[in-house]
């Protein structure tokens, strides 16, 4: 039963959740028409007939071995049900010896990764496929949730506490990770990815820095690269492009303005400013805006700020 309704799954934990729920729904399924069955028949044979005293419905007063057989066999069931459940839960609950650890913090409204060497990225996780991997997961600011549909796995990130989820992805490809934990305003936005690679192809990614490389990415014009950046960082989660305002100031029309700071001052938004709005925040926040922005210091290489600056100068 275990590769029952594979399709769709990106892991052989993936078929076993799978299998379980069609077992739930076979057992529901049979035991619902069966009741129903009996109970329409019943309805049918001892419906009200015209008054008739060779006709009447006789008097039953109990049948202690039905009553037996009717508590006996779906206890029975609901155990065999809650052991083979508990079986599934405890498989995902008891970690593959050697699994890379990769610590993912989350934050309103993006997730920070870390990997065991000291990379670092923002939405978006890199792993090879048929090796476990073990997410160490928290939160800086509110709860979040950490969920993998392919997969059929989800757990919460909780401030002040290290929750943690492991997964062996078998078949390479990039899969979505959805927030499940209501954060906020962008809480829709907080999405990133798992990008499942052959272990050959991952071993040269990490030969490069954990880096997009290749003749297709030195062709890519740098403001292109931007928009990416941008996007999978989780930037437009605060900051809108068009629309509503959002948490963070708008990005359409800012290259040039005057941007008014807390403190009476203001700055032009050149080039300078938004690298140094990248990897320090802090350091000029815009008046009338909180300062929750997060540094990208040393989550994002330096080609991907020059490319992301490129990239905002074209929103005029």
């Amino acid at each position: 039963m275990d590769n029952v309704l594979a399709f769709g799954a990106a892991s052989s934990q993936a078929g076993r959740v799978d299998a379980l729920f069609v077992v739930i729904a076979v057992i529901g399924g049979f035991f619902f028409f069966l009741t129903q069955g009996i109970l329409i028949y019943f309805a049918v044979k001892y419906r009200r007939r015209l008054p008739d005293r060779d006709n009447v419905t006789p008097s039953i007063t109990g049948n202690p071995l039905l009553e037996f057989l009717w508590i006996l066999i779906p206890s029975l069931v609901v155990v065999a049900i809650f052991y083979y459940g508990w079986r599934v839960y405890a498989d995902q609950r008891v970690y593959v010896a050697g699994a890379t650890e990769v610590h993912v913090n989350a934050r309103q409204w993006m997730y920070e990764i870390k990997y065991p060497d000291g990379r670092t990225a923002i939405n978006e996780i890199r792993v090879p496929a048929g090796k476990p991997v073990k997410f160490i997961l928290s939160a800086a600011d509110v709860l979040h949730g950490f969920y993998l549909p392919e997969f059929r796995v989800k757990m919460d990130m909780i401030p002040g506490r290290v929750t943690t989820l492991w997964v062996q992805p078998d078949r390479p490809g990039s899969y979505q990770i959805y927030c499940t934990v209501y954060c906020g305003t962008g809480h829709s936005n907080m999405l990133a990815r798992l990008i499942v690679m052959p272990p050959r192809e991952y071993a040269g990614w990490v030969e490069q820095g954990g880096r997009e490389g290749g003749e297709a990415g030195a062709k890519e014009p740098l403001h292109e690269r931007g928009e990416r950046v941008v996007k999978g960082a989780g930037c437009l989660s605060c900051h809108a492009v068009e629309g509503k305002e959002k948490i963070g100031p708008n990005f359409r029309g800012l290259y040039g303005s005057k941007v008014p700071l807390e403190g009476g001052t203001s700055v032009t938004a050149d080039e300078e400013y938004f690298r140094e709005s990248i990897v320090d925040p802090g350091a000029k926040v815009v008046k009338g805006y909180p300062n929750v922005m997060p540094t990208f210091k040393t989550s994002m290489p330096p080609d991907d700020v020059r490319a992301a600056v490129e990239y905002l100068k074209t929103l005029k």
